[in-house]
């Protein structure tokens, strides 16, 4: 079988897309998105979604880990795909999809920009030296002094399979303030069992935690990933968290076919 695939990336957060509008993609097939992801004998991405019809809404994402597994919401994939189904014709500026975690919708700037609304944040637990929040995907957030010479994938993955989470497990940010409303994040993803450049739900996480600690007053929030910088904009209504927008760049890298 032979398809065409495209590469889009969000701030060096990198995906395999792949219309499957007529329902021909293999989608229990985990070996095989686990190969196109590999970065050695596939394609090569941190993930691989499929952009397919839906019913009330203008297309329906779904989303791989680059391990095979179908996951939870992908917030910089979710910026791609919308920049993918406009590239496809299917939206212009605006759009409404679903995803896994419900309904969003999004935007797409004259620059390229795509800005995505997220899901409320309800709960967001606070412990002694970490936050802990699902902001579409589960998310660890832990301030740290020296970001830049930290073992990201060594300690993240420590936390990510200690069991503080269950067998599910969650992502591990650790950021560290630049400026009142700045922040430099990185972040380990599970599925990926590595540091990514960047994690569209983690910096998302990150901003709002930065809110709960006090470490911003600000409603507009700065994140500095190893990809680039990213936004998170959010209305807070007592611990709650909504009208969150995850803000950044998505961009086309390539296009071409696979064939197995």
């Amino acid at each position: 079988m032979e398809y065409t695939f495209y590469k889009y990336q969000g701030t060096g957060n990198d995906f395999v897309m792949i219309d499957n509008r007529d329902e021909t993609f293999p989608k229990n097939d985990t070996k095989l998105v686990a190969k196109l992801c590999d970065r050695r004998f596939g394609i090569g991405a941190d993930g691989l979604i499929l952009l397919e019809n839906a019913g009330s809404t203008d297309f329906r994402m779904v989303y791989y880990n680059s391990d095979g597994n179908t996951s939870t919401m992908c917030g910089n994939g979710g910026r791609c795909i919308v920049a993918f189904a406009n590239f496809l014709g299917i939206i212009d500026n605006e759009t409404e999809f679903e995803a896994v975690d419900g309904r969003h919708h999004a935007t797409i700037a004259d620059d390229g920009t795509v800005s995505l609304h997220m899901k409320d944040v309800h709960t967001v637990s606070v412990y002694e030296n970490y936050v802990f929040m699902d902001t579409g995907s589960p998310h660890h957030v832990e301030l740290v002094e020296d970001l830049e010479k930290l073992d990201v994938k060594q300690i993240g993955a420590s936390i990510r399979y200690s069991g503080l989470y269950g067998d599910s497990g969650a992502n591990v940010n650790f950021v560290t303030p630049l400026e009142a409303d700045k922040f430099s994040v990185r972040t380990y993803e599970r599925g990926v069992e590595d540091e990514t450049y960047s994690c569209g739900t983690g910096v998302t996480a990150v901003a709002i935690a930065m809110k709960i600690l006090g470490k911003t007053e600000a409603n507009e929030v700065s994140l500095a990933t190893p990809g680039g910088v990213l936004k998170v904009s959010f209305v807070q209504q007592g611990k709650e968290f909504k009208e969150v927008y995850l803000t950044g760049p998505a961009t086309f890298v390539f296009q071409g076919t696979v064939s197995w």
